[in-house]
């Protein structure tokens, strides 16, 4: 065999070690009480946020930030909405139904 293909399967092994390393995270965000349940949420782009609404009644999650602009809609008791990070910087996090419901995510790189 010649060193080509030595390089190449250490290349190989050396992906599949490191690859959960650089893997994207996902964080867990309630609401209930009306408020979220983390005030300031570090992450990384690439990571997804999943929002819960743990209430009695329909939350929404929405920015308008530069960073990443979005509206998941409103939601029930119980359901989930997912938002995938696309961007560094930071992203204030509003709920339409419930104004004073505030959060910030603050994304890095």
């Amino acid at each position: 065999m010649n060193r080509s293909f030595f390089r190449t399967a250490a290349a190989g092994i050396a992906l599949a070690i490191l690859a959960p390393a650089f893997a994207a995270s996902t964080h867990s965000v309630g609401q209930l009480k009306k408020a979220f349940t983390v005030p300031v949420l570090k992450a990384k782009v690439g990571d997804t946020v999943t929002f819960k609404n743990d209430d009695e009644f329909a939350h929404n999650v929405f920015s308008l930030s530069d960073t990443q602009s979005f509206d998941l809609g409103s939601y029930k008791k119980g359901e989930t909405r997912d938002l995938k990070l696309a961007a560094a910087g930071t992203i204030e996090v509003e709920c339409a139904i419930h104004p004073e419901m505030k959060m910030k995510i603050e994304v890095s790189k």
